[in-house]
């Protein structure tokens, strides 16, 4: 099972990030990858939070979390 989320985790970067830019360096590879981490980490919505960004779903009120408790 661990091989699938790795095989996963390699073929989305190089979807999303690998295969969008050419390197002129390996510098610039390291500082691009780590500004598309960046966006996915902070800027980006994500399905697993309700459709938020990260920084959104830590600040929800706590009646939001406890009207998400009481739909299940």
């Amino acid at each position: 099972m661990q091989r699938g989320f790795v095989e996963s985790f390699n073929g989305r970067l190089r979807d999303e990030c690998l295969n969008e830019r050419q390197f002129c360096s390996p510098r610039h590879a390291r500082h691009s990858i780590a500004a598309g981490r960046d966006d996915h980490d902070h800027r980006r919505l994500h399905t697993s939070l309700d459709g938020l960004i990260p920084p959104e779903f830590l600040n929800r009120s706590a009646k939001d979390l406890t009207l998400n408790r009481t739909n299940f």
